[in-house]
């Protein structure tokens, strides 16, 4: 019978004794993990110890909430540290006070939705330091989830000083940002009822828009407008098309007849107000745009506008080709962005007057908010995201983000690729080596580190000689070529011309 000693965990039999692996010491493994239990945790219920130095003692946690936010502030500025408020605008009031009362100074919450950003105006016009932190970086450790523990694991990692800031421009950027974010929603919503226009008239079998590129053009509408006014005669119709139009009066006119049914008339009459509604909505919010920028204007340095002013002027020199003429709008708005940034991007080719607009709501004019180029391109989720293991490289694709701005450089790149400047050429050369998609993205992360350093030094963009560009890249060529024929043996030597 085995016997059973007093305190032992053990079963031993007579004459044997209990197995032991080689370097395996039972009671040093026992008091490892009593130190660690010691470490971790100081006794049954309590909150978890760090050995982790404190950076901002005077830190706030908040977890954000639709109808709720929970804030948790040090146990020792508060009878009961973790107090929960609502989302109305006093009760918001009420967050700010008691944080005050606390002595806190610096307060750190997830963007969840578009509940926080309520919050964080207010705290950030009370004099709060407001860490905007990604809820991917601040999730909590593994076991029963609350919103009490949420707040208190927030507050505690930004204590520690391990959560890092999401970029949020200064506030004017924000409300400029609104403005265009707002108007490229105005801008699909117009694209929705033209393709209701052209379903209605498919379904009537009215072939418009095979022979007009655009039936929201000068002739488009106006056969549209006809149409809706009662006009059936194809030959009248069709003799409203400008006369720039590449298709002939027969071609129109074939076009031009279908089945014209009264409910798809109306779904046509409808769709075309609303197109036109959308455009008068489009132009007020370009109006309130140009407002807004006009204010940033004023609030920037006299010196600043000198120094836009002199720097624009160089830059005409550089600008390569020909500008196309602008309306009265949109050179406005091109003169007010000159001001604010400082250089003018619209002469990196590829980019226009929206573009660098659309670059400036959402990147801001303040480069030093990234460390380097390197960071901002990661940012904009242009640069590999490599993924090593065991020193090997299991993936270097880049990371999937939602950035407005990185959209736009990709949509710049795809036009840099048909102009006869060096970033063309370096589009060309990648898209015959790599393909179109990773092409487009590497000189979309050319046109970054451009802008970068453009807003940051305040400097003028010179456009380098395609000539020059092309034959430095052949002389890299050659050199490579050189180098790796004489690591086997053989020497490279140029062919005599043909006389």
């Amino acid at each position: 019978m085995p016997s059973r000693r007093k305190g032992k965990n053990t079963m031993t039999t007579a004459g044997k004794q209990p197995s032991k692996k080689e370097g395996f010491d039972p009671q040093r493994s026992a008091l490892k993990r009593k130190a660690r239990g010691r470490c971790c945790f100081e006794g049954k219920g309590k909150r978890r110890k760090s050995k982790l130095s404190v950076i901002n003692p005077d830190a706030a946690g908040v977890d954000v909430g639709a109808q709720a936010h929970y804030v948790a502030v040090p146990e020792d500025r508060a009878a009961v540290s973790v107090r929960s408020f609502g989302t109305c605008t006093a009760q918001l009031d009420e967050i700010v006070q008691w944080l005050k009362d606390c002595g806190i100074k610096t307060v750190a919450m997830e963007s969840t939705g578009v509940y926080w950003i309520p919050l964080f105006q207010k705290l950030e016009e009370a004099g709060f330091e407001v860490l905007l932190v990604d809820a991917r970086q601040a999730k909590h450790v593994p076991g029963r989830k609350s919103d009490v523990q949420d707040c208190r694991w927030m507050q505690q990692l930004h204590s520690y000083g391990l959560l890092r800031a999401a970029f949020r421009p200064e506030d004017g950027i924000c409300r400029l940002r609104t403005f265009q974010r707002h108007r490229k929603n105005l801008v699909e919503c117009a694209g929705m009822w033209i393709q209701r226009m052209e379903k209605a008239l498919n379904e009537m079998n009215l072939q418009l828009h095979h022979v007009l590129s655009d039936i929201t053009g000068q002739s488009g509408l106006a056969i549209l407008d006809a149409i809706v006014a009662g006009e059936r005669d194809p030959s009248k119709l069709a003799s409203l098309a400008h006369y720039r139009v590449k298709k002939s009066q027969a071609q129109i006119e074939a076009a031009l007849r279908g089945d014209y049914r009264p409910e798809l008339l109306f779904v046509l009459r409808q769709s075309l107000e609303n197109y036109r509604q959308m455009q008068q909505q489009i132009l007020q919010c370009d109006l309130s745009v140009e407002k807004q920028l006009a204010a940033m204007s004023h609030q920037s340095k006299p010196s600043e506008h000198l120094e836009s002013k002199g720097q624009s002027e160089d830059s005409a020199h550089c600008r390569p080709g020909k500008e196309k003429p602008k309306n009265g709008l949109e050179s406005t708005l091109a003169a007010h962005l000159k001001r604010i940034l400082g250089v003018d991007l619209t002469t990196l080719p590829g980019l226009n007057v929206l573009a660098s607009l659309t670059l400036l709501s959402e990147i801001g004019t303040n480069m030093t908010k990234w460390r380097n180029y390197k960071a901002f391109v990661s940012w904009l989720g242009l640069s590999p995201n490599n993924k090593i293991s065991g020193q090997r490289v299991l993936s270097s694709r880049t990371r999937k983000v939602v950035n407005r701005a990185a959209t736009t450089l990709r949509l710049a790149a795809m036009l840099v690729g048909k102009t006869d400047t060096a970033l063309g050429s370096f589009y060309r050369r990648k898209r015959a080596q790599l393909g179109a998609p990773k092409a487009i993205t590497a000189t979309a992360r050319k046109l970054a580190c451009l802008i970068y350093h453009l807003i940051k030094n305040g400097q003028a963009y010179k456009e380098p000689d395609l000539r020059t560009y092309e034959l430095k890249y052949k002389e890299q060529i050659l050199q490579s070529l050189r180098k790796r024929a004489k690591t086997i043996g053989f020497d490279l030597v140029e062919l005599p011309k043909a006389a």
